[in-house]
């Protein structure tokens, strides 16, 4: 498990004008043949938005990450003010043992359609090291039918792992440094964007799409 990077790696990293980069299609590949379409359309990916959006944007995350959770509260509300994108949400739960606990969580809720209240709920825990009890408090405060998120975790158990390790060898694959991270269109981004800087890169990224 990766040790959480301090404040001072993290602004190294995140340098406004430091990661954004155009994915070429040498990217999308590796030995465990990622492709662009097993990222952009994964069908036990939980995703939110236009499901019909002309551009797609991929959120990495961790939910023990507050620049995930500072990101995250402006891409929601440029996704509803849009109202053209679609939002694929990829757990990469890095940074300390109750990120794997939150994503099987969220993941599991997904089964009772559940995932994007328990994704919000987690979301809104403010902070680093946010302790299994925070949790599963959230959980419970997002009115799910807890028997059934428990059989859920146990039915689905290997489909859960075996998501959360295609979202680790997706973010390996396309070069992420940490959380978060983003794919704009065609744009990879590793840094904790405001709205101002979401609606930059959504801009771009259209812009690019349209001169192919």
């Amino acid at each position: 498990m990766n040790d959480p990077i301090s404040r001072a790696q993290f602004l190294r990293l995140t340098a406004l004008s430091a990661f954004l980069f155009v994915v070429s299609s040498d990217a999308w590949a590796s030995e465990n043949e990622i492709t662009r379409p097993m990222i952009l359309n994964d069908p036990e990916t939980p995703t939110g938005g236009n499901p019909n959006g002309d551009l797609t944007i991929v959120d990495f995350f961790d939910y023990n990450c507050p620049y995930c959770k500072l990101a995250a509260k402006s891409l929601e509300k440029i996704v509803k003010t849009d109202g053209n994108i679609r939002l694929v949400y990829r757990d990469w739960p890095i940074l300390a043992e109750t990120s794997i606990i939150g994503a099987r969580l969220a993941l599991a809720a997904k089964y009772q359609g559940q995932y994007l209240p328990v994704h919000h709920a987690l979301m809104d825990i403010p902070g680093y090291g946010v302790s299994q009890e925070q949790m599963m408090e959230a959980v419970r405060n997002a009115g799910l039918d807890l028997a059934q998120l428990d059989t859920d975790i146990a039915r689905h158990a290997d489909d859960i792992a075996g998501l959360i390790k295609r979202n680790l060898n997706i973010a390996q694959a396309i070069g992420l440094q940490g959380t978060p991270g983003f794919l704009i269109g065609p744009y990879r981004v590793n840094e904790a964007l405001n709205e101002q800087g979401f609606m930059r890169v959504v801009a771009d990224a259209r812009a690019r799409q349209k001169t192919k």
